[in-house]
């Protein structure tokens, strides 16, 4: 698990220095890219797992009325996932924060 929770992250979009992020990754901004989506991607399924999981407390399994009114701590889970940074904001602070452990694979020897 990811420590998106208790990231720094920019919760709106910022523009961005590109030197600082392929300074990070061996100055290739295309690997900086590729690491980015792929962490951004990790992040995301964190995230949505995590809130599937709360919302699944909440969920009846009972056909009545009351499940057409909105349930308020539904609600409030929601809001807290909308208002946490998104998971690409995520991926870059961790880069800019050297907390992104990647390694690139092993040439092939012939």
């Amino acid at each position: 698990m990811s420590n998106y929770k208790n990231s720094n992250a920019a919760k709106t979009t910022i523009t961005r220095n590109t030197n600082e992020l392929y300074d990070k990754v061996d100055s290739n901004l295309f690997e900086a890219v590729v690491l980015l989506s792929k962490r951004s991607n990790q992040v995301s399924r964190e995230m949505k797992e995590e809130l599937e999981q709360k919302i699944k407390e909440f969920s009846t399994h009972q056909d009545n009325l009351e499940e057409v009114f909105e349930n308020r701590e539904q609600i409030e889970i929601s809001r807290h996932y909308e208002r946490m940074p998104k998971a690409h904001s995520v991926a870059v602070q961790e880069l800019l924060d050297d907390a992104l452990y990647f390694r690139y694979p092993e040439e092939e020897t012939n």
